[in-house]
């Protein structure tokens, strides 16, 4: 049987880059039609760091991968005239002043740095102070919790560092040769300022970086550069080359947000988020206030256990991850590696209230159920006033393909649910900001058009009210369980 033809593509090429924790993903897509024409992917490799109880990467096999996943694209590759990188969030890599990496980069789930966090939101003036100036309470995941452990730790590294950037920093000024970012992944930094929209002088002193070592934060809708003469990269020279972002906001871009659609995203976290037109500032710390790649805002809440955690109690249980029961009053919240939403990081997996007639199948519902009424809750906490109570809810991400998922969100909160086809979303996203500079477009308005978000929808169920009353009740008496202290 002859292959099936390859539409010849309508419009210019650009391409999207996705450089997660694990991977580099490029995309090659009609700008015109969304059409994706080719795509490469390579791994990274993530180590422990000197004591092993870190998460650090080296930025050089970023660039590597990235050669690969587009040579894997082949001739579309060579073809394209624009390209932005989307990448993780809150990385901190240093550079010294050829340019090298001085050390592996501290990637987002590091965690040492969670004594330097508590010391910086205290001394500039505890968590409401934070909020309302920087836009979010920093979490150990930000940038600056990990350059204030650098310095205590690794003094000699960090005197050595001439130049400081985030991962898809690195990649677009790798391929640019200037030192650029956006306003959506500097929002992630803590040492960007929400309120002023500039980097905060008294946190870059409070932390001893000088605003010298960081790059320029371009606005929407401007270019970082062009694609210079890069003989390991097979992009042509003088290719545009866009602001890029971070991984969150370019999955918005992807899906051609509006402010106050919500979207659920399942991975091995979870997140929920939502565009605004109102600047976020949550005291709590449950929300992060960050910025979108465009001219919005990016309220966005996080929790550690989503779709790897319940994955485990099926394990545990012996069942297949789909193998759900319904009925049974039992309690899962599977906080097996602590939680960040909430606030609970001592916190192990709780399961309360086994009866004699207690199946295996309904327990593994009842991890489904912990799991997503932990981002539930969080949700209500991302929407503001303009978002309508019954939105459809976006589901993305590996868990969004699974039944069991879908009807539990769907039940625990009452909402329509629509599930887009369009996989890769970051990538995809990054893509339309390279096609949106490209045509002198609206990046979102380009995913739109791509149609990105359309898929099957489920009509809203009646919310379970009992198992949700259920829920809130465990959490709330088992606090000092949880918070890993006695009564």
């Amino acid at each position: 049987m002859a292959a099936a033809a390859v539409p010849v593509p309508e419009g210019p090429l650009v391409v999207g880059v996705d450089s997660s924790t694990q991977s580099t993903k490029a995309l090659v897509v009609d700008a015109a039609t969304g059409q994706v024409v080719a795509r490469g992917q390579a791994p990274h490799t993530v180590g422990g760091g000197a004591g092993g109880d870190g998460k650090e990467s080296d930025p050089e096999q970023w660039w590597r991968a990235l050669a690969e996943a587009l040579g894997q694209c082949g001739a579309h590759a060579r073809q394209a005239t624009a390209i932005s990188v989307g990448g993780q969030q809150h990385g901190l890599v240093t550079l010294d002043a050829a340019g090298r990496p001085v050390r592996p980069a501290l990637l987002w789930n590091d965690v040492r740095s969670a004594p330097q966090r508590d010391r910086l939101v205290e001394e500039l003036g505890g968590p409401a102070a934070w909020a309302d100036r920087i836009g979010s309470v920093p979490a150990p995941a930000f940038t600056v919790t990990k350059w204030a452990w650098l310095k205590e730790t690794e003094p000699e590294a960090a005197r050595a560092t001439a130049a400081v950037r985030l991962p898809h920093d690195y990649l677009t000024e790798r391929l640019t040769g200037q030192g650029t970012t956006d306003r959506g992944d500097a929002s992630g930094t803590g040492w960007w300022a929400s309120a002023s929209e500039s980097y905060d002088g008294d946190v870059l002193e409070r932390v001893g970086l000088s605003p010298d070592l960081l790059p320029r934060v371009l606005r929407h809708g401007e270019a970082a550069g062009t694609v210079r003469h890069l003989p390991d990269l097979p992009l042509p020279d003088g290719a545009l080359v866009a602001t890029g972002t971070g991984d969150n906001m370019a999955a918005a871009l992807g899906l051609g947000l509006r402010p106050g659609q919500p979207v659920l995203s399942l991975g091995t976290s979870g997140t929920v988020y939502a565009v605004s037109a109102r600047r976020p500032a949550d005291p709590t710390g449950v929300v992060a206030g960050f910025a979108d790649a465009r001219d919005a805002w990016l309220p966005l809440a996080c929790t550690l256990n989503c779709t790897l955690a319940v994955d485990r109690i099926a394990a545990l249980l012996g069942r297949e991850r789909e193998a759900v029961e319904q009925g049974g009053s039992a309690v899962l919240l599977p906080f097996l590696d602590g939680e960040r939403t909430p606030d609970l990081p001592l916190a192990s997996g709780l399961l309360y209230g086994l009866r004699h007639d207690t199946t295996p199948g309904q327990l593994l519902q009842a991890a489904y159920d912990g799991a997503v009424f932990a981002l539930l809750t969080a949700l209500g906490r991302v929407l503001d006033a303009d978002a309508a109570p019954d939105a459809p809810l976006l589901l993305i991400g590996g868990g969004a393909k699974g039944a069991a998922w879908r009807e539990t969100v769907r039940r625990l909160s009452g909402r329509p649910v629509q599930v887009p086809r369009a996989e890769e979303l970051v990538a995809l996203g990054a893509a339309a900001q390279a096609a949106g500079l490209l045509l002198g477009e609206d990046p979102a308005a380009v995913a739109r058009r791509w149609k990105t978000a359309e898929g099957p929808s489920f009509e809203p169920m009646k919310r379970d009210e009992v198992a949700l009353e259920r829920l809130g009740g465990v959490l709330s008496d088992a606090d000092a369980l949880l918070r890993g202290s006695t009564p």
